[in-house]
């Protein structure tokens, strides 16, 4: 996902909306850009294009990073407003430049994809570098992705690894999948099918789809853990079922429906 919303929000009940109403109508910027994600995200209020832009806007309009980073969301998405990136990449960039983590991510998604701007891996390689290091899970699965493939930086597997750890720790369940394949495969770390068998399982019982396959994969051969074909049929089909085409493919061959 190219955006994060503001998942730290949590609003309860009426009595919260309305004390961050009231300290945005008094302007304070943090307020405004809340209250924004809030009209956004259906969080706590009923969900309102036009509120979120204008408390996105106000907060935005004080160079605040949250409203300058909600309307890079607005414009990129085109959420009540026709759709802008190359607007929104300037939001995210001045955002970014304050330091705000999400915007950094949002803003190296832009390089990496040519959202906006022209694209550069280089540069998404640092502006992911800049929020991992302040712990952003996503940044933080996408900066591994980067060494992994070499694709603004220099390939690194060791450092891939690294990251993905970093964002498998926090529950990143793609970076949880990742991590147990460069366990599988010894990219990065020593190879350690019991330790593959384990990030693959967190990141399933997320729904991964591609971990649910692998651990097919290591019950039908019997890499760390003992072979049983039924069992890796039953996880072939889990992520069957989730839309894995390598798991439909394998069923196929097996004579399975799904």
């Amino acid at each position: 996902m190219l955006f994060i919303l503001l998942c730290s929000i949590n609003v309860v009940n009426a009595q919260t909306f309305d004390d961050y109403k009231e300290a945005a109508e008094q302007g304070d910027a943090n307020a405004q850009a809340i209250l924004g994600a809030m009209y956004l995200d259906g969080n706590g209020v009923k969900r309102d294009y036009s509120e979120s832009i204008k408390w996105f806007g106000m907060s935005a309009d004080q160079d605040n990073p949250i409203g300058l980073w909600g309307m890079g969301i607005i414009y990129f998405r085109g959420y009540g407003m026709p759709q802008n990136q190359e607007k929104a990449f300037g939001l995210f960039k001045k955002s970014a430049e304050q330091g705000f983590a999400a915007a950094q991510s949002d803003l190296a998604a832009c390089y990496e994809n040519g959202k906006g701007v022209a694209l550069d891996y280089k540069e998404a390689a640092h502006w992911y570098k800049l929020a991992a290091e302040q712990g952003h899970s996503g940044a933080q699965l996408q900066l591994g992705i980067c060494y992994k493939q070499g694709r603004g930086v220099q390939r690194d597997y060791i450092e891939a690894a690294k990251w993905y750890r970093m964002a498998a720790e926090q529950g990143n369940a793609m970076a949880q999948s990742n991590l147990g394949i460069c366990y599988y495969n010894g990219q990065g770390v020593p190879q350690d099918y019991s330790e593959a068998l384990k990030w693959y399982l967190k990141a399933a019982d997320q729904g991964n789809a591609l971990a649910q396959n692998n651990i097919g994969v290591c019950y039908e051969y019997g890499h760390g853990v003992k072979k049983d074909k039924q069992e890796a049929i039953k996880w072939y089909k889990l992520s069957a079922k989730n839309g894995f085409e390598g798991a439909q493919n394998t069923l196929r061959k097996l004579n399975v429906t799904w």
